[in-house]
């Protein structure tokens, strides 16, 4: 049975909405709370597919997992394997989250290399690195990572650039060595925040997250903790995007608004009214936009995930903008199925050229991964007739529930299941 999500453009977004908990962020979270040796009660964890995968792997490794209503409850007692399947760790990206958790636990760890989404060469070089900067044996064979050591001993990691995931593998390690563990050019994004503020929750001596350099006292005591995932940034830049397109006036509730710094600079820039206050974000546009440049960085920097949503949006801007991709560099794939729509786009390397249309038409087109399945979306609601997105599921991996959010916004958004 597959699904598709058929969309009748046209429609303005208005009313309120609120976001959900953090997809990167619970995707930490999660396998850190194998390193307690009591339960974890998590709450506002998406309930997206990634999630369900993880809980899955957790189940097969031994833990009691529980989630009803965004709340998980991880049990990690009886946790007894170092092993996940490949069938499961290949379907989502942040696998890899479980290799320094169970190096941590066992001393050993075999774990798939990771799947998720196909955006190009996404190199685990610096995990490895930080791995065996801090003692550990470590071999990719046949496709999975093979790590092992007598003991884990602090050390300085130095990162060749600040990457998120590398990043998360180094705090999830270093929490275990025993001594002091100093991450350097660290990446700086919210759920690297909320994992370290979860990690010091569990009793771990975790400083300077959200900075250049990460220090870890490892070797502690780490016990079960109750917790709450930080809104998903991504989700809110997406939905801030959707309701500019449609020249809508919507209400984005439960969002932290300085998350969402770079991406309010760049819509009021194009000439989209951005107030926020609190925990509430406003977003109102009359559909008339100004072309705008665009380059991917770390945050607070303008978020990679955010760049295929807001390059749907540039399509039917006045003028020509220029998006520049730093991170992912086959993140412009997606302007194939847009160019279906009649966008007039095309790639020179790690940059697109945007020339804006005076509207998109409906069409048949494929999501190739999670961000492009919003990218269309977004393009889809804006817009002349239906339609039809297929590769549905790359979209459900990442978004809680993102069709009846949009429907209950007024969109006319509907998931069809076929044959």
């Amino acid at each position: 049975m597959k699904e598709k999500l058929r969309i009748v453009g046209g429609e303005r977004l208005e009313g309120e909405v609120m976001v959900s908990g953090g997809k990167n962020a619970a995707v930490a979270i999660i396998p850190a709370a194998l390193l307690a040796d009591s339960p974890s009660v998590i709450e506002n964890v998406p309930d997206i597919d990634d999630v369900h995968v993880l809980i899955e792997i957790m189940r097969y490794l031994g833990a009691e997992v529980e989630f009803k209503d965004n709340v998980l409850t991880v049990d990690p007692r009886q946790v007894d394997k170092f092993d996940p399947p490949y069938e499961l760790a290949s379907r989502m990206r942040a696998s890899y989250y479980l290799a320094p958790v169970l190096l941590g636990n066992f001393m050993r760890a075999e774990v798939p290399l990771p799947g998720g989404c196909d955006l190009g060469l996404r190199p685990i070089d610096q995990t490895l690195k930080g791995m065996r900067a801090l003692g550990a044996n470590v071999d990719i064979k046949g496709g999975v990572l093979a790590a092992s050591a007598e003991e884990l001993t602090g050390a300085d990691i130095f990162l060749e650039m600040p990457s998120v995931g590398a990043t998360v593998n180094s705090m999830l390690m270093g929490v275990s060595a025993s001594g002091m563990t100093t991450i350097h050019n660290a990446a700086k994004e919210p759920h690297i925040v909320d994992l370290a503020n979860f990690l010091s929750s569990m009793g771990a001596s975790v400083k300077g997250a959200g900075t250049d350099a990460i220090r870890i006292r490892g070797g502690r005591h780490l016990h079960g903790a109750n917790y709450t995932v930080v809104p998903d940034q991504i989700e809110t830049g997406t939905l801030m995007i959707a309701a500019a397109a449609t020249g809508g006036d919507v209400v984005i509730t439960g969002a932290i608004p300085t998350h969402m710094e770079a991406l309010s600079a760049k819509l009021l820039e194009m000439g989209v009214h951005v107030t926020s206050e609190d925990d509430r974000i406003r977003v109102r546009s009359n559909q008339i936009f100004r072309a705008v440049n665009v380059k991917t960085q770390g945050y607070p920097g303008f978020p990679t995930d955010l760049q295929q949503p807001l390059t749907a949006l540039l399509t039917v801007a006045n003028g020509t903008s220029i998006v520049t991709e730093t991170i992912f560099e086959s993140r412009f794939k997606f302007l194939d199925e847009l160019r279906k729509m009649g966008a007039n786009t095309r790639v020179i390397e790690t940059t697109a050229i945007i020339t804006g249309v005076e509207g998109l038409a409906g069409a048949r087109v494929n999501a190739t991964d999670l961000r492009a399945g919003a990218a269309l979306v977004i393009a889809a609601l804006m817009a002349d007739g239906v339609t039809e997105i297929s590769g549905v599921s790359h979209l459900m991996r990442g978004y809680e529930r993102i069709d009846e959010k949009l429907r209950g916004l007024g969109a006319d958004i509907h998931l069809v299941r076929e044959d």
